[in-house]
């Protein structure tokens, strides 16, 4: 039974993925390079379960139970030496990574299972790297983590089928949705599909179409809540696959094909329009709004997520 995690790498998707092995009680080293990043961590997660508790989903003795799983490291060996599962987290750089794996293949146990978070760079190729390349997967967490359920999990050309379902088992006992993305290209399953259709937004946007509100507001209140509660293709069996088959017909053709970032995109990031992070993106942010943001989002997310599958497991 796996119960001794390291997470490398305490940054946005780090410090929320930590987040959720303590919370289902797995002792959890959380490793970074400098401890003001890792104190930073700390403070996070702390906000992040002040969440459920203002929710009424957890008591106010969830931050101290949690706060006592999570230990933190600076030391990258001190952080993997009795670990059974590895989650690396840190950016998305191939020769950092491989340099990572280097010294956790080194110093861990031949039980160990050591997962990258990557999504764009081949899990192949960091494994060619190490010995015990037989134990190292993918598997690609969503932001938040500690909420998004879905987990993707890829399989390197030397990963065991034994690692894979290990793998597999142990984040359903975590409470995540395992997702089995079959052949590893760019962007995997989920970024490809988002990819897709942000590509067909700047392109309406571009056109004036409808505006950046309104655009917002459509997705949201249709096909986007749809979507939460069931798949795509779902949907196409229920309104008819002959139908859709001529609606694509219809509508391919006059589908955004742009093989580069579009101009509207290219000109915001040269004017710094780069988000919340510089107060203005496709819409305006004021001052210290982030949190309050998040705060908004992730209290919705909470929410649905009750409904979808809280309600799910019981009726299963």
């Amino acid at each position: 039974m796996i119960n001794k995690v390291a997470v490398i790498g305490a940054g946005i998707m780090g410090h929320g993925i930590a987040q959720v092995f303590a919370q289902k009680g797995c002792s959890v080293m959380l490793h970074d390079v400098d401890y003001s990043i890792l104190n930073g961590a700390l403070d996070k997660i702390k906000s992040n379960l002040r969440l459920y508790i203002d929710l009424g989903l957890e008591k106010e003795t969830i931050i101290d139970d949690v706060m006592s799983q999570i230990t933190l490291t600076t030391s990258l060996q001190d952080a993997v030496a009795q670990a059974q599962f590895i989650v690396e987290a840190v950016p998305e750089n191939l020769k950092l990574k491989i340099e990572i794996f280097k010294t956790i293949d080194a110093a861990t146990q031949d039980f160990v299972i050591m997962a990258s978070n990557t999504s764009t760079l081949s899990i192949t190729e960091i494994g060619k790297s190490i010995k015990k390349s037989n134990r190292l997967l993918m598997t690609h967490w969503f932001n938040p983590p500690y909420l998004i359920p879905v987990v993707e999990i890829v399989k390197g050309e030397l990963t065991s089928q034994e690692v894979f379902s290990m793998t597999f088992e142990f984040l359903k006992k975590i409470g995540k949705e395992p997702v089995h993305v079959v052949k590893q290209i760019p962007g995997l399953l989920v970024n490809r599909i988002q990819t897709a259709m942000f590509r067909e937004i700047i392109g309406l946007l571009e056109a004036g179409i409808a505006t950046a509100e309104d655009i917002d507001k459509a997705v949201k209140g249709s096909f986007g809540i749809r979507l939460a509660a069931i798949g795509p293709l779902a949907t196409v069996d229920l309104a008819g696959v002959d139908l859709w088959c001529t609606g694509a017909k219809n509508l391919y053709p006059l589908l955004d094909v742009s093989q580069e970032p579009q101009a509207l995109l290219t000109k915001m990031v040269e004017k710094g329009f780069h988000g919340i992070k510089t107060n203005k993106g496709f819409f305006e942010y004021p001052n210290n709004i982030k949190n309050s943001i998040i705060w908004k989002r992730d209290i919705t997310l909470l929410k649905l997520l009750h409904i979808l599958y809280e309600e799910t497991n019981k009726r299963s």
